[in-house]
């Protein structure tokens, strides 16, 4: 199979318009258009649908772009190594970051990283682990640094833990439950609450912390991903939410929010780093992982 008629096929199926497709190439339409149709008779299957507004990859297409994605990064890998051999003083990783550790860790670490090699590049694509594994397992992302479960999940992901930490229930500077002396569950269903979706790891031990109490959790006026929405709602409200600790460090040193002390209220969770089980990790990740290492030894030993 030829590696560059994959190419010319990612291509297209990416940016599922032919003509664009062959523009982002510094190709000809139709040299984009035969080399697809060599690949598709190589195999013997139709890759992609053709239609009046664009193409789309068949079943078949889907299928060799997981596998195509990955050879694209080994790659990419292999090429950043030889030069990295030859003694160039340039490289590119692609990290993936969760919205906790984009808010102290990563940056404490891209500082370092910077100084201590300026002529290498970061590319950071934020989100959670819903968007970022799959990115991770085709070959978008070199690794990530996000949450990772206690138990393996992804059989094909190596995942190493760099700390742990909780998370808590929080509120405004102002709220009215600053002036108890102690906070029971029941105290926490008069107010509104913004919350993480139902199935996310955060909004399960938040439902199981009512349940134990004998309780029926309270219901979110507010259900998002957005960590920036659910701290601008709480510190503008009596409005309370349930986040992890590290999301709210700044907020908490500016006496902006609050963790409400409620026993048995906190959840721990483990953050770290996952890469693809099959595959390299090119000479720019790995720099960046170790100071990742470092930082997070630093600062959260302990």
């Amino acid at each position: 199979m030829d590696y560059k008629k994959i190419e010319l096929f990612l291509a297209a199926a990416r940016h599922a318009n032919m003509t664009v497709a062959a523009e982002a190439l510094g190709l000809s339409q139709p040299a984009l258009s035969k080399g697809i149709k060599v690949l598709e008779k190589d195999l013997g299957v139709q890759l992609l649908d053709r239609g009046r507004y664009g193409v789309a990859p068949t079943p078949y297409g889907v299928a060799l772009m997981h596998h195509a994605q990955v050879i694209e990064a080994e790659m990419r890998n292999a090429k950043e190594e030889i030069e990295a051999l030859k003694g160039a003083k340039s490289g590119h990783v692609w990290v993936g970051c969760g919205p906790t550790e984009a808010n102290r860790l990563l940056p404490l670490a891209l500082n370092e990283f910077a100084l201590e090699h300026p002529h290498l590049k970061c590319t950071v694509l934020y989100g959670l682990n819903e968007s970022l594994m799959p990115m991770l397992k085709n070959g978008e992302l070199d690794f990530t640094l996000s949450s990772i479960p206690a138990q393996l999940v992804h059989p094909d992901l190596v995942q190493e833990t760099l700390f742990s930490e909780t998370a808590t229930v929080v509120c405004g500077a102002n709220h009215p439950l600053l002036k108890e002396k102690v906070i029971h569950a029941p105290m926490l269903m008069s107010y509104p609450w913004i919350l993480p979706r139902k199935g996310e790891m955060e909004r399960a031990a938040f439902d199981d912390f009512f349940i134990r109490q004998e309780m029926i959790p309270p219901q979110a006026i507010v259900e998002t991903t957005s960590t920036v929405l659910m701290k601008s709602w709480v510190m503008q409200s009596d409005a309370l939410t349930f986040i992890p600790k590290e999301l709210i460090f700044w907020e908490s040193k500016a006496g902006q929010l609050v963790e409400l002390k409620i026993p048995g209220a906190s959840w721990a969770r483990l953050v770290g780093l996952s890469r693809r089980r099959k595959g390299s990790m090119n000479p720019t990740g790995r720099l960046l992982v170790e100071v990742l290492r470092r930082v997070a030894r630093e600062t959260f030993s302990g």
